[in-house]
């Protein structure tokens, strides 16, 4: 008997491969937003994003180099592109920009639909049918977080702000970024989907980072500088090693669940190690959009026809 059915339910047995590398991914990717926190109070928020990438970028290259990887065809480096500019760009920057006012916990909190976010990337790019449980899910989890943005944000930083928009929208970046990596690494593997997709935005991280050092007004002390290392290092490159492989076994959408466990994980880190508050009224809104997002990846989705994914 094969240990994963059609419909993507998963043998009590073991563990799944795909299961196991996809939590590694997001235990990694947990301390993103604490670590940004961190970066930003003493970094540029345009340096962290595209510093961030460049260092990863480096380490991509050498990488692909030490190995000699075959060059991606030209319809992969178009779809590349798209994770590039979902996750080594869009996502990277917004979240900067936003946690540059923002404290971390409330940003987990805002970016916590974004499992159900990337199950509905994937559903496009893969020309899946969702079921009408899937969309309710899904809406009831956005409504969910734009309540807590309006009215929910005292203590957090307020009422509604700028940040929240940028939050909202390097989510979905974000989650395009992930489904087509996770396609495409079905084809390339995961560390060399991410590690194309930051070569080939070198030369512009590269050069945004040179730039904002050029222009001055970066003073920042170690804590700052171990942020940013962080999400260099971990957040931008290892990270994915296992998080696309992750998708890559086990499915975009099936082993997009494992994100539940994210934003959890982040507001522990944020009032751990950053001592930010996290109260109940955060956490309340946190497990409501972690249920509708659960809800969300239950949902009936009709498979797609070999071939269907878009190039």
């Amino acid at each position: 008997m094969p240990a994963v059915t059609a419909k993507g339910g998963a043998s009590s047995r073991a563990l799944p491969p795909g299961l196991l590398l996809g939590s590694l991914g997001i235990l990694g990717f947990s301390f993103s937003l604490p670590a940004t926190r961190l970066a930003v109070d003493g970094l540029d928020p345009w340096f962290v994003a595209f510093g961030r990438a460049a260092v990863a970028g480096v380490l991509a290259v050498a990488l692909l180099r030490a190995t000699r990887a075959p060059r991606p065809t030209l319809v992969q480096v178009r779809r590349l592109l798209v994770v590039a500019a979902g996750v080594v760009v869009g996502f990277p920057l917004l979240t900067s920009l936003a946690l540059d006012d923002l404290p971390s916990a409330r940003g987990a909190v805002v970016i916590a639909v974004l499992p159900a976010a990337t199950a509905v990337a994937a559903v496009l790019r893969a020309g899946e049918r969702p079921s009408p449980a899937f969309w309710a899910a899904s809406t009831a989890g956005l409504v969910a977080v734009l309540g807590f943005v309006a009215f929910g944000g005292a203590g957090l930083g307020g009422g509604p702000q700028l940040g929240d928009a940028y939050l909202l929208a390097g989510t979905a970046l974000c989650a395009l970024g992930y489904a087509e990596g996770g396609a495409l690494a079905r084809e390339l593997g995961g560390a060399r989907t991410i590690c194309w997709a930051l070569a080939l935005s070198l030369p512009v991280t590269v050069a945004v980072s040179g730039v904002v050092l050029a222009g001055g007004g970066t003073s920042a002390g170690a804590t700052a500088w171990l942020g940013f290392a962080y999400v260099s290092v971990i957040s931008m490159f290892l990270g994915f090693f296992a998080w696309y492989a992750g998708l890559a076994r086990g499915g975009v959408a099936r082993i997009g669940q494992v994100q539940l466990a994210q934003p959890v994980l982040t507001l522990g880190w944020a009032a751990l190690l950053l001592g930010e508050a996290v109260g109940a009224a955060t956490v309340a809104t946190a497990l409501l959009v972690l249920a509708c997002v659960a809800a969300t990846q239950r949902a009936r989705i009709d498979e797609a026809r070999p071939g269907a994914t878009r190039a």
